[in-house]
């Protein structure tokens, strides 16, 4: 019979055998793939009203080739996967890769966590085909409750649809269904307060995100951000806020709404960074991983991939593309920085 080695003292954390960790020692677990980098809605704060230039087909991952990037990030760390785009319910085969995604399991026997980012826009027709797949809970872009406003904003007039598609993710058990604003100054900042109330009164989750630097025109222009402090002062006019602890790795900082269960979120990526608790990774539709948002290198996945090695070659080659990925993460986005350059790619083309 072995004997089993002695029980080691107390002392600093160790990550986990096989976890994703960066050069700060931060352990990542959260990898968003992005599924294409087209969208149906033109947002003003995303791309110019003629679009932007959209990425080869023959460049985009296959699905094959997303579950296999996904499996070998799960065997090192990964638990959770969120699919973005672009819209990442244009791609025809969403389902089957929802379906296949929630198919894998951590080195532990664990399911992975599979969510999704969406305009909602096909979230009638696909919101129970999407559950029976698997698919955890969805986030939904929604800035505006007037239709003029909302054409405005996205330029399409595609409120009703959206609202729809909300709601059919909300009937579909697709739970928590999270609104996801972003705040703009002159824009729909007076709408703070009736976003919220729009989501407590049905029992979603609001969250309101501060304007980043990663528009396609790079117009991008801070006096025009609605800051967490903004939206704040705004919120507790209207309701009283208790703040929620533990906030973790998650993005966004919690406060429960008049006492709760309900609560409200802001993502204060520029006033009040997070960057040291990030656990995400992110993967292109085009096969390069990325450390975070505002990263100015990638790390190629899709040659490895299309290469003529054999599988267990490819599956060491795709692990040290994330061990690389991970060794150039910076601490911090350094917005405020002035050497601060915006991504060459707009958010469309990195994935949310």
């Amino acid at each position: 019979m072995t004997t089993p080695p002695p029980t080691s003292p107390p002392g600093p954390a160790v990550p986990p055998r096989g976890t994703l960790v960066d050069r700060f020692g931060r352990a990542h677990h959260d990898l968003r793939i992005s599924l294409t980098d087209r969208c149906s809605l033109r947002c003003t704060y995303c791309m110019p009203a003629e679009g932007v230039p959209w990425l080869a087909r023959s460049t985009m991952l296959s699905t094959d080739e997303i579950v296999h990037v996904a499996r070998v990030g799960v065997a090192l760390g990964i638990r959770e996967i969120r699919l973005t785009g672009g819209e990442p319910l244009l791609r025809v085969d969403v389902v089957d890769v929802v379906r296949r995604l929630t198919a894998l399991t951590t080195p532990d026997g664990a399911p992975v966590e599979v969510s999704l980012t969406t305009n909602a826009l096909r979230l009638p027709a696909l919101a129970a085909p999407l559950r029976d797949a698997g698919l955890t809970r969805v986030n939904v872009s929604l800035d505006t409750l007037d239709r003029a406003r909302f054409a405005e904003l996205t330029r399409r007039d595609k409120l009703v649809e959206t609202l729809a598609g909300i709601a059919a993710a909300d009937a579909a058990g697709l739970h928590p269904v999270k609104i996801n604003a972003v705040a703009m100054r002159g824009v729909n900042d007076d709408e703070v307060v009736a976003l919220t109330r729009f989501a407590v009164e049905r029992g979603y989750q609001m969250r309101f995100i501060e304007q980043m630097p990663l528009d396609g025109g790079h117009t991008w222009d801070r006096t025009e951000m609605v800051t967490q402090a903004e939206i704040l002062e705004r919120l507790r006019a209207a309701f009283t806020l208790t703040e929620v602890p533990g906030r973790g790795a998650a993005p966004a900082e919690l406060w429960h709404v008049d006492g709760g269960p309900a609560t409200v979120g802001v993502i204060a990526s520029v006033s009040a960074p997070f960057c040291g608790a990030c656990d995400r990774l992110r993967l292109t539709a085009d096969g390069q991983l990325r450390a975070c948002l505002f990263s100015q290198t990638e790390v190629d996945t899709r040659d490895v991939l299309r290469s003529d090695e054999p599988a267990p070659l490819i599956d060491e080659g795709l692990a040290a593309a994330y061990r690389q990925c991970l060794a150039g993460k910076k601490a911090g986005h350094d917005i405020d920085d002035p050497t601060f350059l915006q991504p060459r790619r707009p958010m469309s083309a990195i994935g949310g």
